[in-house]
C-alpha cells in the first residue's frame, strides 16, 4: 500500500480544476462531459472507493483517473454510458470531455445548418428543436403587446392634454 500524499485543496484533472474537499465522483463532475454515473463508474473502474476525498488520492491514483476519463471505453465503462455512440463520421463509440465535447457539438449543428435538416432550420431560427411546445413557453427575447415606451408616451401625451387622472403635475 502506497503512502498517501498530503492533503491537496486543487486538483487539475481534464484541463479543470476541481475542488479537492469534495467526494472523488462528485468532484468529476466539474468537467464537461462527465455526470455523476459516468463519474462513478470512474471511480470504480479506477479502484477507488467512493467515500475518498479527492484531494487525499495519490498522484498515481489522479493519473489513473484521467487516463480512465481519456478513454472509459478500454476500462470497466459499459459503452451505453459514452456521449459519442456510433459517430456519424468515424462508426466509433467513443466518449468525448471538455472542449473536445464542445468543439464537437458546436459542429455538429453546423453541419445540421448546412445541411439543411429539420433540426438544423431549428436551430438556425433559434427555436426549440426537441420537439417541444413553443405557442405559450420560451418567449424570452421577444416581446408582444405594447411596448413600455409607447405606453409611457401616450400616458404623458394624455396628462398634456388634460385627461389625466389628477395625479402629480
Amino acid at each position: 500500500m502506497e503512502k498517501r500524499n498530503e492533503f491537496r485543496a486543487i486538483i487539475r484533472i481534464a484541463g479543470k480544476d476541481c475542488d479537492g474537499s469534495r467526494r472523488v465522483d462528485h468532484a468529476l463532475r466539474v468537467i464537461n462531459g462527465v455526470g455523476i454515473a459516468l463519474a462513478r463508474a470512474v471511480v470504480k473502474a479506477a479502484g477507488i472507493p467512493l467515500n475518498t476525498r479527492l484531494g487525499n488520492l495519490t498522484e498515481d491514483e489522479v493519473a489513473r483517473l484521467e487516463r480512465i476519463l481519456r478513454e472509459p471505453s478500454a476500462s470497466a465503462v459499459p459503452a451505453w454510458m459514452l456521449n459519442r455512440q456510433r459517430d456519424p463520421e468515424t462508426g466509433q463509440t467513443a466518449h468525448l470531455i471538455g472542449p473536445d465535447l464542445t468543439v464537437r457539438v458546436r459542429m455538429d449543428v453546423e453541419k445540421m445548418k448546412r445541411i439543411r435538416s429539420w433540426r438544423g432550420v431549428r436551430h438556425s431560427l433559434g427555436l426549440r428543436v426537441r420537439g417541444q411546445h413553443t405557442k405559450t413557453t420560451g418567449r424570452t427575447g421577444r416581446t408582444m403587446g405594447v411596448s413600455k415606451k409607447k405606453a409611457l408616451e401616450a400616458q404623458r401625451q394624455q396628462l398634456r392634454e388634460g385627461g389625466g387622472r389628477g395625479g402629480r403635475s
